[in-house]
């Protein structure tokens, strides 16, 4: 079993979303899934340099209560064991180089690469409130997975995999992905939004009936 998932590592429910979807596998341990993380921009007009946080929601919600929107996300992230601290975000990153770190990650050896990867970023922005911007929160970031920090630094002084990164941005869009998280499984069935495990329960039997009836 494939699946795709398109998210951003500045996208509080892709972080909900994952800790379900990892409640849902290991609710089945039988399937062994081939994870792939995929970008996706929720600001693809973000400078390179990002924005102050409190400029972010002004242009996101303008006179909205923020404090009310976030606060649901942290009550729903709780219950999942995420303690969410946008309290500590002082600036709202441009998320081109998180996510050409992530596609870097699949290149490298171990047990999950890429998924230790998007952990730890998840992990330095949302838990800590870390610029994803900054070189040294990247590498920090890096180190968090397991993976080598020098070739992450060198790696970060190219411009390898920014084009495809904006590409798999822009295919999503064209594939009619707006929101995300989305579960893309076995390039056939969509799963789109933070679900709960029980969601993906009739979509791992479909898959896993179609698989049988093949054999």
């Amino acid at each position: 079993m494939r699946i795709d998932i398109y998210s951003d590592t500045i996208c509080p429910w892709c972080y909900i979303g994952k800790k379900r979807l990892q409640r849902a596998l290991s609710a089945r341990p039988e399937i062994k899934p081939e994870i792939h993380w995929r970008a996706f921009q929720l600001n693809p007009w973000m400078p390179a340099a990002g924005v102050p946080r409190a400029e972010y929601l002004q242009a996101k919600f303008g006179a909205t209560d923020s404090d009310r929107i976030y606060a649901n996300i942290r009550e729903v992230g709780a219950a999942e064991g995420i303690d969410f601290r946008f309290d500590l975000m002082e600036r709202t990153p441009n998320t081109v180089r998180s996510h050409r770190l992530i596609a870097w990650a699949q290149d490298q050896a171990g047990d999950d690469p890429q998924g230790r990867m998007v952990e730890a970023l998840f992990q330095v922005y949302f838990l800590e409130g870390k610029d994803l911007g900054a070189t040294v929160v990247l590498l920090d970031a890096v180190e968090r997975a397991g993976l080598d920090i020098e070739l992450a630094e060198a790696f970060l002084a190219t411009d390898l995999y920014h084009d495809s990164v904006v590409e798999e941005d822009a295919t999503a869009r064209r594939m009619g992905i707006q929101g995300v998280p989305c579960f893309i499984v076995n390039g056939a069935y969509a799963v789109s939004g933070a679900q709960e495990p029980e969601y993906f329960m009739p979509l791992f039997d479909l898959v896993l009936t179609g698989q049988a009836a093949a054999e």
